[in-house]
């Protein structure tokens, strides 16, 4: 009996784990034609707080940044955490990108000062972190429940005191607004995505 390479571990778990560098490359060519071509795209394409017709910055806004310093300090999280959740499918990933974008972008142009410009993908950073933290506590099972604490608490290790401060800190330039309800967001997702009991893991199509 044949199986279709979809359908192998191998093959599933190398899908999902490219669908975070596709999207970190889209970030990565944005922002060199941004810096190429003439015009501002954050001013376009952006969350303008309170503006309505800055309302589409909710789904582009991830995709830019302010400069390459901000881009690159972006990267290694967006990498590592968007790998993670990539673990739990491919449709599982870009859902919970979904979510975390369209939650915190919400939150980011309702609570921030009128006019204020939000660009960035670090809301999605702390969204895959939100994600993971609440799914640990979600798992259909106290096996996955112990996995995913570990990766919570590795995370938290690694990226905490940065987490911290990116949500209550007031650093001058930093959206905390967008990284609490990115956060939000994410693990909202682990609720609404999570597993129903009897229902089977997600496979490939």
């Amino acid at each position: 009996m044949s199986s279709s390479p979809e359908a192998r571990p191998g093959v599933r778990f190398l899908l999902g784990a490219v669908q975070p560098v596709i999207l970190l490359a889209v970030m990565w060519v944005v922002r060199a034609l941004d810096a190429i071509l003439p015009g501002s795209w954050n001013r376009a394409l952006g969350i303008v707080s309170w503006h309505f017709d800055g309302l589409d910055g909710v789904i582009a806004s991830p995709l830019l940044h302010s400069g390459w310093s901000h881009l690159v300090a972006n990267s290694v999280p967006f990498a590592v955490l968007g790998l993670l959740v990539s673990f739990d499918g491919i449709r599982r990933f870009w859902a919970v990108t979904a979510i975390a974008a369209v939650v915190g972008g919400l939150g980011t142009w309702f609570v921030n000062s009128p006019g204020t410009l939000t660009v960035g993908a670090s809301g999605l950073v702390f969204g895959y972190f939100g994600y993971l933290l609440v799914r640990s506590f979600v798992a259909p099972s106290l096996g996955h429940g112990i996995l995913y604490a570990v990766v919570a608490v590795a995370v938290a290790v690694l990226y905490g005191g940065t987490m911290f401060t990116g949500i209550f800190g007031a650093a001058s330039g930093i959206s905390w607004q967008a990284h609490l309800f990115g956060a939000i967001g994410g693990g909202a997702a682990a609720i609404v995505l999570r597993p129903r009991r009897g229902r089977r893991q997600e496979s490939a199509p």
